[in-house]
């Protein structure tokens, strides 16, 4: 079992930069597939990235390629989200999942069987 605790949430002007951290639980950690979600106000739980065990694969949802970058520090069982070049549309809830190293670089929300509690990422204009 992996517990998964976010951190590094908060308010920042349109442009900016934040970087998400997950701490996770467990001697387990760097067997599993790491990822980001996000969950805006009204709408469903979306994909942002995803990391293999190793960090040799990583996949981003298109909305999110070329401004956010996930990595993972498996001697410090953490896994990181920076995100640059901020908008409004980025504004939501993000949640570190963690899903078995057999699913791969998976973007499905079902895959993902461990989840954090949330930090919320407010983006001014």
């Amino acid at each position: 079992q992996v517990q998964l605790i976010e951190s590094g949430g908060g308010l920042v002007q349109t442009g900016g930069s934040l970087r998400l951290s997950c701490a996770g639980s467990g001697r387990t950690f760097r067997t599993y597939t790491m990822a980001w979600f996000r969950q805006a106000p009204g709408k469903e739980r979306e994909f942002v990235a995803c990391i293999t065990l190793n960090g040799g694969s990583t996949k981003y949802a298109d909305s999110v390629k070329g401004r956010f970058t996930i990595s993972r520090d498996n001697a410090k069982d953490t896994v990181y989200l920076q995100m640059n070049s901020l908008n409004s549309e980025d504004t939501a809830v993000y949640y570190c999942a963690a899903a078995p190293w057999t699913m791969g670089p998976t973007m499905t929300t079902g895959a993902y069987n461990y989840w954090g509690q949330g930090t919320q990422v407010t983006v001014s204009s």
